[in-house]
């Protein structure tokens, strides 16, 4: 434990007395520095406060799968905006979620719904999609719309955004704790998405900085965070690739805050333009790039070879939520011979559990180096795995959530108590090595049972990846009368390649046995994936399943 029960609010906060001049976020010609900021989130937790909103019930009176605070659905698009509203209501300490703006209507009620939605930030852009449902939310009594270029008129009833950032204090602020909420849902690509509820204290040393990289001693005091950020004096600075609708963003934008530093987006931060995005990196000095697997790193890789860029600045390639395969970290390396790339495993459920920091030709793919509290732990959830003991669920003790929102039951089961100790096992498949390490190999509810084998799609998707043609690739499962279930590759080819079915299961049969290759590849102009780039497993086994 840490002596400090940190409040996520409270950190940044922190950071901004300490440094206040330097820069945290720059958007194209916008800058922030951490004062700036920090009155605009200021403004944003007084409005919030005077309208009623915070924490109605001590967490200590609740079971972990309910809620004691008012919820603040962030439908946005990056931006300061979204930082300011995310951190304002924390210090309000009402608790803000994520929301997927790719959702369709039914998507969207079935959301906020779910997470008791009393108040809604969002874009212009989005305001069609709110007043399509807005009637059957009577549980929504705030409406805050952010200005953009989409020229939507402000919705009847909704409070402009920038007409709220200079509320000034009310009599009493709310003290923040530690115990207050940190909701974040799931991305929803296997299934619904799930609110996933950590103490803040609890998602900050587990994932958001509040453990420096490298160590295993957490921060133990405010004051080491702002001599940490003091000591940054400034240099890191990352270049924001996934929208911070998506925990990893959060997460890594936490880390950035931390240590003093400034979360870069791009000129456009609604599309992914690898020119803009490169530009930006160069002119910007930025130390890290983040991608989420080759379905990102193709597309950079690519436009370094086109293009001409000064890169020097880079030292980190930062890779989590999908593989990097060693074809694409090859020619990665090969236009950054000095980045070192960093690996790391998480998930909402557990927060970063394991890391591998390499060269582009040093990496194992899929085997990584356990944090203290990451394990392996037997089918039946009754005993920890030693080195060498085989396959199981990955888990984590330590500092793990509360629970999912409003079920109890799966809250239970995905949060089981072993030996005295409360676990996280959300449902990956693992391998505990010989020498300690962890291999990785997948997760249960998308792992395909043919003809009584279990086949894990990541590793047959790494196979066929592995071909020089691929731009993308997603492997799913079908139902068939011989197997029960077949292997199903959706593909994409890179611009002016082609490759016949017989050469992508001949390079695949390279790197897996036989019978996990697919029984099918279909070919689709573009693969479906999340806006932070997860695969869409619901996508594609529609695909797969759609007659031809």
């Amino acid at each position: 434990m840490t002596g400090t029960s940190f409040n996520l609010s409270e950190v940044f906060r922190t950071v901004a007395e300490a440094v206040p001049d330097q820069e945290v976020l720059v958007r194209g010609e916008q800058r922030f520095s951490y004062a700036d900021l920090n009155a605009r989130i200021d403004g944003v937790a007084h409005y919030l406060t005077r309208q009623g909103f915070g924490c109605h019930t001590p967490r200590e009176r609740l079971p972990g799968h309910e809620s004691g605070q008012h919820h603040v659905g962030l439908y946005l698009h990056n931006g300061n905006e979204y930082l300011e509203a995310l951190i304002g209501a924390l210090r309000a300490r009402a608790a803000p979620f994520n929301v997927n703006y790719r959702y369709v209507a039914e998507e969207l009620l079935h959301l906020f719904q779910d997470a008791g939605a009393e108040a809604l930030v969002f874009h212009s852009a989005f305001a069609p999609q709110v007043a399509e449902i807005r009637d059957r939310l009577p549980g929504v009594r705030l409406l805050i719309q952010v200005d953009d270029d989409s020229g939507n008129p402000l919705l009847p009833g909704a409070v402009p955004y920038e007409s709220i950032v200079g509320t000034p204090a009310p009599e009493v602020l709310p003290e923040p704790s530690g115990d207050d909420l940190y909701l974040l849902y799931t991305g929803g690509t296997t299934g619904m998405p799930k609110g996933v509820m950590w103490r803040q204290h609890d998602a900050y040393v587990g994932a958001m900085g509040g453990t420096p990289f490298g160590s295993s001693e957490p921060y133990r005091s405010y004051e080491q965070i702002a001599e940490a950020a003091r000591q940054g004096g400034g240099g890191m600075r990352l270049i924001m690739t996934a929208p911070f609708m998506h925990g990893a963003a959060q997460w890594s934008t936490f880390h950035m805050i931390t240590q003093g530093g400034a979360v870069v987006l791009p000129t456009d931060a609604r599309t992914l333009d690898w020119p803009d995005v490169l530009r930006t990196v160069q002119r910007e000095r930025v130390v890290s790039v983040p991608v989420v697997g080759d379905a990102m790193a193709r597309p950079m890789v690519a436009e370094l070879e086109r293009g001409d860029y000064d890169l020097s600045g880079v030292f980190a390639v930062q890779n989590g939520g999908a593989p990097l395969t060693p074809t694409v970290r090859a020619r990665l390396q090969a236009q950054l011979p000095n980045v070192l790339f960093v690996d790391t495993v998480g998930s909402s459920e557990t927060g970063i559990q394991m890391s591998q920091v390499a060269d582009g030709n040093g990496a194992e793919t899929g085997v990584f180096t356990p944090d203290g509290d990451t394990t392996v732990v037997d089918d039946d959830l009754t005993r920890e795995l030693s080195p060498g003991g085989g396959q199981g669920w990955l888990a984590r003790h330590g500092l793990v959530p509360l629970g999912y929102l409003g079920d109890a039951d799966k809250t239970t089961r995905t949060f089981p108590v072993i030996d005295g100790r409360r676990f996280s096992v959300p449902g990956d498949r693992a391998l505990r090595l010989d020498d300690g390490r962890i291999q990785l190999l997948g997760r249960q509810s998308i792992t395909i049972n043919s003809g009584g084998e279990k086949i894990f799609v990541e590793e047959v998707e790494r196979a066929i990846a592995a071909h020089p043609a691929i731009a993308d690739v997603v492997v799913t499962g079908r139902p068939s009368e011989r197997w029960g279930s077949e292997v199903v590759a959706i593909v994409e080819l890179l611009e002016d390649h082609e490759a016949s079915d017989e050469a992508l299961l001949t390079e695949a049969a390279h790197h897996v046995a036989r019978y996990k290759l697919p029984k099918a590849i279909i070919r689709v102009p573009q693969v479906q994936r999340s806006p932070s780039g997860k695969a869409d497993y619901r996508w594609a086994r529609q695909r797969a399943t759609t007659p031809a």
